[in-house]
């Protein structure tokens, strides 16, 4: 089975690539994703997936960078699939000179993704792969379920990861990530996301605590991709929220 990472800062996409992987009926499995270049990058690096999918603006690290640190390196091999918009498309026909395998513009059409993967599955098993059949996932015990979401719970400010946990628990990621949504009946990210926008409301009527503060707090290391965050959950601003906030309260 060939492995995929994919890293994009924007949850939907990553969901929706892999159910578009899933879909292909082709020997590939996603074995971690990642919303920004550091964590990405860490995961690559214990994980040593055969293909990353990545797009090319992310807070952290940018996919370029990704491409640039893996083509660097001695000990990965994983073949670079960037991802763009029409705005970043000058700067993933560079990135094929850089090593990319190739681009795919957003929104990613089915048979452009299912295209690339034959032709990477070419280029890796040019005399075909056998793919065995997957094993049915054991059952969970409730109780070790109920560690994991109490440490989901406690932890949701910190740098936790659904491929982390799935190590840390003996689960693999798919088996995991089907728990939690039905137990919760929301994705990881979903659930994480969800509590720092949470904290982050909370603590954005503070006006003692600057606006970058609060998303350190709230579990946000990057002040861009926190304000993205919060304008995609929420519709407005962390200011903006703010200033409605004291508006109400006068």
């Amino acid at each position: 089975m060939i492995t995929i990472y994919i890293a994009d800062d924007e949850t939907w996409v990553c969901i929706g690539l892999k159910k578009l992987i899933e879909n292909a009926n082709l020997p590939f499995r996603v074995i971690g994703s990642a919303d920004n270049g550091l964590t990405a990058l860490d995961d690559i690096k214990r994980l040593k997936p055969d293909i990353l999918l990545t797009d090319i603006r992310m807070p952290g690290l940018t996919g370029i960078e990704l491409l640039q640190y893996i083509s660097n390196s001695e000990t990965l091999h994983t073949c670079v699939v960037l991802i763009s918009g029409y705005a970043e498309f000058d700067y993933a026909i560079s990135a094929l000179h850089a090593g990319a395998f190739d681009y795919l513009l957003k929104p990613v059409q089915p048979n452009n993704l299912t295209d690339i993967l034959n032709r990477i599955l070419l280029k890796l098993h040019p005399n075909g792969i056998h793919t065995p059949k997957p094993a049915p996932n054991p059952p969970v015990n409730p109780t070790l379920i109920g560690d994991i979401l109490s440490e989901m719970k406690n932890r949701y400010t910190e740098n936790i990861s659904l491929t982390g946990l799935s190590e840390k628990y003996g689960i693999s990621s798919g088996h995991l990530s089907t728990l939690i949504k039905n137990e919760l009946g929301l994705s990881f990210s979903e659930y994480i996301t969800s509590k720092r926008i949470q904290k982050a409301k909370y603590l954005l009527k503070n006006e003692a605590l600057s606006v970058e503060a609060v998303a350190n707090s709230a579990g946000y290391h990057d002040y861009f991709y926190f304000t993205k965050a919060f304008k995609k959950n929420t519709g407005i601003s962390p200011s903006k929220y703010r200033k409605e906030i004291c508006r109400s309260v006068k």
